[in-house]
């Protein structure tokens, strides 16, 4: 085994860009680990576990830049830093559509770019803050995707916003539509009468999605980042995107997507709404019905359910039927009929958050226990993320699970072995899987995990069982990685493919149940 750690000062590159570059590492053929990303203690603890760790990476700083690689051989190191180095200058040499050069600060690129009216910032949460305040002040709408900045300064920045009359998306914002333009992860979805506002990421890209496939569109996509709704941030982003969506007179229906708020800052909300003159639409999963339809609007308790209820808003005439078709019924009764007597759960592997949220709520809500990494109740937490327990669904995009490695919707593949994991455990009845497609995910994001999905299968089989698996894809049928040809790689493999979220978690609850439909 040969390996290679180097460190460049003050080379500064977005965490999307290395992600990315470090998921194509790690499926190089001969390539045992690889670290490519900005020397944060959190990346140098990932280096340390992995036995990379030198003296030169102990000292850098959160502006170095680290390389390391561990290979079957010096070559396929030599070869690895090769393709790391024309990656990286590649994009440093990349003109930009209009011809300027490459700019390496918010003052260049506003001389490089004088139209522009939004920033989208990506860089270390330590600096995140300072960028996204010097952006406010010269006027310019903020995309932040950077995570780790602090509570204290996310209120700052939407405060100043709000007071300059510009949207602050984010902190950890990773999801937005604006004038039909999709930032970060989003879908090629139609333009229409239905505004969105979300504090949550794949969430928004869900609601727009199925309202797509329903034949319909929207005006915008507003992301909030995932705290907005907390008690110490008051909803400051959700209640400015509500009224800017209210003033604008391409949108019809305005709607609200998100995990539970607070209670105060629900109420924060929903006073608002009283003073909102579109109908509204809020989707706030495990939310409070009540309270929602108490001040005019429309509850929905999932995300499918928020779409169809936009769509019906918008034109009653709308067919958004609920109804399982006969093929999945049959399907479903196929499938328990061959489970054995201690195949009894769920695994759920997913990479969208938002997702994983609304399947513990769905299998919750069919009188099921259920165990997740993201849980918010004690009682539902799992012990031990690298143990499933009865039902278990997990995040595999947190924190945990990402440490100094992409994200999932950007490398699918880091799940592969979780899901051969769960095919050997006896009692797992159903795999539940999500893919994500559109701008930002992976090229292939089901080519990724195929051939594993069909080895867990045989895993089973081999050990006299049979294993169930459902699949969802996030995405239009218009979307670059071709929504078609990836659920046509799953059926061929035996799989089913849901039309929604939802869809996929109910199904996947009815089978591990053996409930007769």
């Amino acid at each position: 085994m040969a390996s290679k750690v180097i460190i460049e000062k003050n080379a500064y590159h977005d965490s999307v860009t290395l992600m990315s570059l470090s998921g194509k590492l790690l499926n190089k053929e001969g390539v045992e680990e690889a670290v490519v990303s900005m020397a944060t203690q959190m990346n140098k603890d990932l280096l340390e576990n992995i036995g990379l760790m030198t003296d030169e990476a102990a000292e850098a700083t959160e502006n170095d830049l680290i390389i390391a690689v561990k290979a079957k051989s010096d070559d396929v190191v030599e070869e690895t830093f090769v393709y790391i180095d024309e990656a990286l200058n590649a994009k440093k040499q990349k003109k930009s559509k209009n011809g300027n050069d490459p700019v390496k600060t918010l003052n260049g690129a506003l001389n490089a770019v004088p139209d522009a009216n939004m920033a989208i910032i990506s860089v270390p949460g330590e600096y995140a803050a300072r960028e996204a305040r010097q952006a406010l002040k010269n006027g310019l709408h903020v995309m932040l995707f950077s995570d780790n900045v602090s509570i204290e300064d996310e209120k700052s920045l939407k405060e100043l916003g709000r007071e300059k009359g510009l949207f602050v998306m984010g902190p950890d914002c990773g999801t937005a539509i604006i004038n039909h333009v999709g930032l970060c992860f989003a879908n090629k979805v139609e333009q229409g009468g239905i505004g969105l506002v979300a504090a949550s990421g794949t969430g928004l890209q869900e609601v727009a999605v199925q309202i797509d496939r329903m034949g319909y569109g929207i005006t915008q996509a507003i992301g909030t980042g995932g705290r907005d709704l907390h008690e110490d941030i008051g909803g400051i982003m959700m209640i400015e995107g509500l009224k800017a969506l209210d003033e604008d007179e391409k949108t019809k229906v305005i709607t609200l997507i998100s995990k539970p708020p607070s209670k105060v800052v629900q109420d924060k909300i929903l006073k608002e709404i009283k003073h909102i003159s579109k109908p509204v639409v809020v989707g706030f999963l495990d939310g409070d019905r009540e309270a929602v339809e108490s001040v005019g609007a429309i509850f929905a308790s999932t995300l499918i359910e928020t779409a169809r209820q936009s769509v019906k808003v918008l034109n009653p005439e709308a067919d958004v039927t609920a109804k399982l078709d006969q093929e999945s019924i049959s399907w479903v009764n196929n499938e328990r009929r061959k489970l054995a007597k201690d195949q009894r759960y769920v695994r759920g592997l997913f990479c969208g958050g938002t997702l994983t949220s609304e399947a513990l709520s769905i299998i919750r809500s069919m009188g099921e226990k259920v165990k997740s990494n993201v849980a918010k109740n004690e009682e539902e937490k799992l012990t031990d993320i690298s143990i499933s327990e009865g039902h278990s669904l997990l995040d595999m995009g947190d924190d945990d699970f990402t440490k100094g490695k992409p994200h999932p919707m950007i490398e699918p593949s880091l799940r592969n072995d979780r899901i051969l994991q769960e095919a050997k455990d006896q009692e797992t009845a159903v795999l539940l899987l999500d893919f994500e497609i559109g701008y930002g995910s992976h090229e292939d994001a089901v080519g990724e995990s195929i051939d594993t999905i069909k080895e867990a299968i045989k895993i089973a089989k081999d050990a006299g069982r049979h294993l169930s698996v459902i699949a969802y894809i996030c995405g239009t049928f218009t979307d670059k990685q071709g929504y078609q040809s990836q659920a046509e790689k799953l059926k061929d493999a035996g799989i089913f493919v849901a039309s929604s979220n939802e869809m996929a978690s109910r199904l996947a609850c009815m089978i591990a149940k053996k409930e007769v439909m």
